[in-house]
């Protein structure tokens, strides 16, 4: 399955709760690159919950990826390919991400991704689940997000951007990586503090 354009116009007020949390996801994730070495941080790993009950299943680690349009996928694939050593690529994709890389929030996609070993159960349960939220708590802000879970396949574009940036921050990624795509239901989400 692949990650595909929505088609219904969200609410002005929808959009505004969209607009916001692409804002603050550029700035935790810059500031993660820039103060944390790229460390994923309460900001990057929402609590995902399961069903209508909300049950807690575990956080997971998000990636935040551009849209198509903006996307830079073949710089990524170009570090990780233009050395073998997992340190300089590491330093090199930072030096990428901690620069320019989250300074506009519109160029990003707000459909979110996360990445599990072949076969994980985990990502089979989160697959199969009808009623998924993402849950950030981090710097003083919550957003709770309901979101269409979506298995991607290997080609396609969010599958590729994730994968790539992964490998950078995690060399023993499996060529055979389980890629989840997250994406929200803006008119059912919140956030805290409210929008104004």
């Amino acid at each position: 399955m692949s990650a595909t354009p929505k088609m219904i116009t969200p609410s002005p007020q929808a959009q505004n709760l969209c607009n916001r949390f692409l804002g603050w996801q550029c700035r935790v994730r810059q500031h993660a690159m820039r103060a944390g070495q790229g460390r994923p941080d309460a900001g990057m790993m929402p609590m995902l919950r399961l069903g209508k009950a909300g049950r807690e299943f575990g956080a997971i680690i998000t990636v935040f990826n551009k849209s198509p349009l903006y996307a830079l996928t073949p710089e990524l694939r170009h570090i990780a390919k233009s050395s073998h050593d997992p340190h300089q690529r590491r330093e090199r994709a930072l030096a990428l991400l901690a620069a320019t890389y989250y300074q506009k929030p519109h160029e990003f996609s707000d459909t979110l991704t996360s990445s599990f070993q072949p076969n994980s159960l985990m990502a089979g349960t989160i697959a199969h689940a009808k009623n998924v939220e993402l849950a950030f708590v981090a710097y003083g802000q919550e957003f709770t997000i309901p979101c269409r879970v979506l298995r991607l396949g290997a080609d396609d574009f969010f599958y590729q951007a994730t994968w790539w940036h992964n490998y950078l921050f995690n060399p023993n990624l499996s060529g055979e990586a389980v890629i989840l795509g997250f994406e929200p239901d803006w008119e059912g989400a919140h956030a805290n503090p409210a929008l104004e």
